[in-house]
């Protein structure tokens, strides 16, 4: 059995990542592979666990949070990961490491030695065979987060000069990471989006654009 293939999907709040993945998940059981949605922090029951303290906790130290976010991804990619993508399962992950990076490194200022340590304890070389970037501004996307009805947790509290730093840093890595990454519009209406995701999906990838 062939192994799956990694995909994961990134940007700042509001962004649409969920309502994407759910539409490739469905795009790729159409063309009949297995897939997988999981989530991060998050996507097994040791990384839920510390998913609950990263978005309740207050006053966390951000070389503490990136700690903690590592924490979470080690243990999604031992429980979760590598199985499915050893078992010949496509694996769609709702944000993985470049979010650390945006977040904590771009956005709150942990060194990024700091995180390449990190990454390379944790991942140990395993990278996304194609990330999608989300890129939408701050202001709309927050508007869109508000616009859910669920109560913000303590990232979306945070102020518009950090989503913006946040943003700037997910655009620096698609740019530094050409090869693995495609920035997509996510201002745009959903199936425009979905659109411009399977275009890239064809692209990178070899997949149909439609089943």
């Amino acid at each position: 059995m062939s192994t799956g293939r990694f995909i994961t999907l990134e940007g700042g709040e509001g962004a649409g990542k969920s309502t994407q993945a759910r539409l490739l998940a469905r795009h790729l059981a159409d063309l009949g592979l297995p897939v997988l949605v999981t989530r991060e922090p998050g996507g097994s029951p040791g990384a839920e666990a510390i998913r609950r303290v990263l978005l309740e906790g207050q006053g966390l130290d951000p070389v503490a949070e990136a700690l903690l976010m590592f924490a979470a991804r080690r243990d999604h990619l031992a429980a979760t990961i590598r199985p499915a993508l050893a078992a010949g399962i496509w694996v769609i992950c709702d944000r993985f490491a470049d979010s650390t990076r945006a977040y904590q490194c771009f956005g709150q200022g942990v060194p990024g030695e700091v995180f390449g340590r990190l990454s390379d304890i944790a991942l140990e070389g395993l990278a996304p065979d194609l990330t999608l970037v989300l890129d939408i501004a701050p202001d709309a996307g927050m508007a869109r987060a508000k616009a859910r009805g669920v109560a913000a947790d303590r990232y979306e509290r945070l102020d518009a000069a950090f989503h913006a730093r946040v943003r700037a840093g997910f655009l620096a890595i698609a740019a530094a990471e050409p090869a693995r990454c495609a920035v997509l519009d996510g201002a745009a209406p959903p199936e425009a989006v979905f659109a411009s995701l399977r275009a890239a999906l064809a692209q990178r990838l070899g997949l149909p654009d439609a089943a």
